[in-house]
């Protein structure tokens, strides 16, 4: 699932592939860029931007590109085959010894960097970005008091780059159940550092640990567990639904994330 540290290592592999080298072929397999040329513009840098990818030129555009659930930019040599679909393939850039491929983008783009302000301009403070501002990310946080605290983590306004994952292990690590209003808890910015520290852990792009055992199926504290005993205290995780049943699926321990609110959602056991 790509979150804020699944992008910031992607990222870093693109860089790493890519910068200082010349663009030979492009090819954006979407109707609106289909016919956009960028070789001989060299790549200067490959940045993230909480969700987002941003590849700039030295022509001073920039390749804007969101994975969304399961999108992945993958290297490939010259010459060597793709793995997955054809049809899924949305972008391929080919400079030097590497081909970068994107499978599965929900979004790319080309424009100009010029304009990223305006595409971008509603993002809060990217979490894992030299950026981060923790301050102002806990006055956006509380902006809505009214509003449930798993909702306000997801809002990319708020701070940029938390998924789903992390929404239900930062509250889990926090004892806070997701439904809590934002204006009942005692300390917000402590759930925003806790959020930051949660994801520079993981921002190597190796597999997502949240609780110091890197074992696979160890990793998580709740996400992913319903009906699974809590690795605290043996109660069965649970589930619901934010929202009106409709949005993505959250995760407590409803022993170490008491709630005690009026409950209007039922927990799927």
């Amino acid at each position: 699932m790509a979150e804020g540290d699944t992008v910031f290592a992607t990222a870093v592999r693109l860089h790493d592939a890519l910068a200082g080298q010349v663009l030979t072929r492009t090819d954006f397999r979407v109707p609106r860029f289909a016919t956009a040329d960028l070789s001989g513009q060299a790549v200067r840098e490959v940045v993230s931007r909480g969700k987002h990818l941003l590849a700039r030129t030295d022509g001073e555009v920039s390749i804007h590109s969101h994975l969304g659930m399961d999108g992945a930019w993958r290297l490939y040599t010259p010459g060597e085959r793709w793995r997955g679909r054809a049809f899924e393939v949305r972008g391929v850039l080919e400079a030097g010894r590497h081909v970068a491929v994107g499978h599965r983008l929900r979004r790319l783009e080309v424009l100009r960097t010029s304009a990223e302000p305006q595409v971008l301009g509603n993002l809060g403070p990217d979490v894992l970005g030299p950026g981060w501002d923790s301050d102002e990310a806990t006055r956006r946080l509380t902006a809505s008091p009214d509003r449930e605290v798993g909702e306000a983590l997801l809002d990319q306004w708020v701070m940029a780059g938390p998924g789903n994952v992390y929404r239900s292990e930062v509250c889990f690590l926090a004892g806070i159940d997701p439904r809590t209003p934002v204006g009942s808890l005692p300390h917000p910015g402590q759930l925003v550092e806790q959020m930051k520290s949660s994801m520079e852990r993981n921002r190597v792009g190796a597999r997502r640990v949240t609780t110091d055992d890197p074992r696979r199926g160890h990793e998580l504290w709740v996400y992913g567990r319903r009906g699974r005993p809590c690795r605290r205290c043996s109660t069965p995780i649970r589930s619901f639904k934010e929202g009106d049943g409709a949005g993505r699926v959250a995760y407590v321990c409803p022993r170490c994330q008491p709630y005690t609110g009026e409950q209007t959602q039922s927990l799927a056991r």
